[in-house]
């Protein structure tokens, strides 16, 4: 499974049909953790993709599954699942970016209290703490907030949206001068295209914009 979550990553950042990568679980969690031979790669091969992806949470994700869940731009979540890294109770350390990317999102403190004591965190509090960005009470609700991001997300210029995905995750790691540049030399860019003049039109012969991503 990890070897084709790799090929369809390489396959939607190559090919133009593709607005955005979405990954669910089968059953009735997201992912519970890797088995021991899976290549190491996976996660980073997932995260280095420059269109949105967004990880469904169906269900729980612990362990390399909320590392996995990490790696990925958006979370959409039930409220009933439930996430934890539990790697220190076997005197293991998390290997797939936990330690990094979990305090980014929720704080050093509050990372550092999952990391260490295991504990789980359930939908509510993952949505307070910002470790998901939206919540859904039942599998219903799951599948009209997905169905929801990814219709917006497919009515916006493919490379604006790549555009702002690149700005967002380069510049956490820049001073904030240096973010400033890169926005605008990404606005620049954008400006140049034919998506941004496309952007134009709609209002004047009231219709949808019609992106190409070019």
């Amino acid at each position: 499974m990890a070897i084709a979550l790799m090929e369809l990553a390489e396959a939607a950042e190559d090919d133009d049909t593709f607005q955005s990568l979405a990954i669910t679980g089968a059953g009735s969690s997201f992912s519970t953790g890797f088995d021991q031979n899976v290549d190491y790669r996976i996660v980073e091969t997932l995260s280095a993709l420059s269109k949105p992806t967004i990880a469904i949470l169906n269900g729980d994700a612990t362990d390399e599954g909320l590392e996995l869940a990490l790696a990925l731009d958006l979370r959409i979540s039930l409220s009933s699942a439930h996430f934890a890294l539990t790697q220190l109770q076997r005197a293991k350390l998390p290997q797939f970016g936990g330690t990094q990317r979990l305090p980014r999102l929720i704080g050093a403190a509050q990372g550092l209290q999952m990391i260490i004591t295991g504990e789980a965190i359930d939908g509510d509090d993952a949505m307070r703490l910002g470790l998901v960005t939206y919540l859904a009470r039942n599998r219903k609700e799951l599948l009209r907030i997905t169905d929801d991001l990814l219709a917006t997300i497919d009515s916006r210029g493919p490379l604006g949206v790549r555009l702002v995905k690149q700005a967002v995750s380069k510049g956490f790691d820049m001073t904030l001068e240096q973010g400033i540049r890169l926005e605008e030399d990404l606005y620049a860019l954008l400006q140049t295209t034919a998506d941004r003049a496309e952007g134009f039109r709609p209002f004047r012969e009231k219709r949808k914009p019609l992106f190409k991503g070019t």
